[in-house]
């Protein structure tokens, strides 16, 4: 299926947990607001590129009839494991798939099974699931948000963010561990958390 730009994604998304939710189509009116958009114009041009790309379908002629034919991917992809701890090496493919369908997360939410016990004061320990969302702006990131961070290039860890300047923290909740303090260059900000997961099975 042919890829969308954000402004479409945006809109897609928004219109598949609408018309769930719902159980019919929003009015023109009604997704302009939700994309804070003063014309319509722009919502009429997303949703004929999701038409033509076959994320959705309508009936000619009659409003509201907006039906979504791509199903949205269920879950939330586990992408691998998160050092709280050392540093272990960088995620890149999903490899399990947690089905959340009754649960709302922020678009693009993606998971990591936590290994090692260095944020267990923050009661996150091994074998946890952490969902993380992506940072867009890491500079505008608060003090103190826990954030899976690459460090230097070799590794990720999960750990509480923090920056002077071009100096960076990473501390650790666990006091058997000490704090990664580097320059902010080398650090790369992958995700910040939104909630753990804990199975006790």
């Amino acid at each position: 299926m042919e890829h969308l730009t954000e402004a479409q994604q945006e809109l897609y998304e928004w219109l598949t947990e609408y018309i769930r939710t719902h159980q019919h189509s929003p009015s023109i009116r009604q997704m302009m607001q939700a994309m804070n958009l003063k014309s319509p114009a722009p919502i009429q041009s997303r949703l004929e590129h999701l038409r033509t790309k076959g994320y959705i379908e309508w009936s000619e002629g009659k409003a509201r009839t907006i039906r979504i034919l791509a199903s949205p991917k269920q879950g939330v992809p586990i992408l691998g494991a998160i050092a709280a701890g050392g540093l272990i090496e960088p995620f890149a493919d999903t490899v399990e798939q947690l089905d959340f369908t009754n649960l709302s997360f922020p678009p693009q939410t993606y998971a990591l099974r936590v290994t090692g016990d260095s944020m267990i004061e923050d009661l996150i320990t091994d074998g946890d699931l952490v969902f993380l969302r992506p940072v867009p702006e890491p500079n505008q990131l608060k003090n103190g948000t826990i954030v899976a961070a690459r460090v230097d290039g070799y590794g990720t860890t999960l750990k509480r963010f923090y920056r002077q300047g071009d100096q960076v923290t990473l501390k650790p909740a666990n006091p058997k561990y000490k704090p990664i303090e580097v320059n902010a260059i080398q650090v790369q900000v992958q995700g910040s958390l939104v909630a753990v997961w804990r199975s006790y099975n």
